[in-house]
């Protein structure tokens, strides 16, 4: 394999680094910005659930590669 395909990102990264992610990303900034100059205590009472609701994402994308990566090995 070539060294500069081994180097060459791949899958969430390649599309997080193209135009679009870097668009997504800069709106997503923004509309943080605005939220947190001008709904500021909006956002504070919301925050509690914010954490409860980031415990069960982060258990269902979190461990999703887990489980991938153990059956690739038991593949071979």
């Amino acid at each position: 394999m070539p060294h500069h395909e081994h180097c060459e990102p791949k899958g969430f990264v390649k599309w997080f680094l193209s135009w679009r992610g870097v668009a997504l990303t800069a709106v997503l900034a923004a509309v943080s910005v605005y939220l947190m100059a001008s709904h500021r205590e909006h956002l504070a009472l919301a925050l509690p659930y914010l954490l409860l609701l980031s415990c069960p994402l982060m258990h269902i994308f979190g461990h999703g590669r887990h489980h991938s990566s153990h059956h690739e090995k038991d593949k071979k």
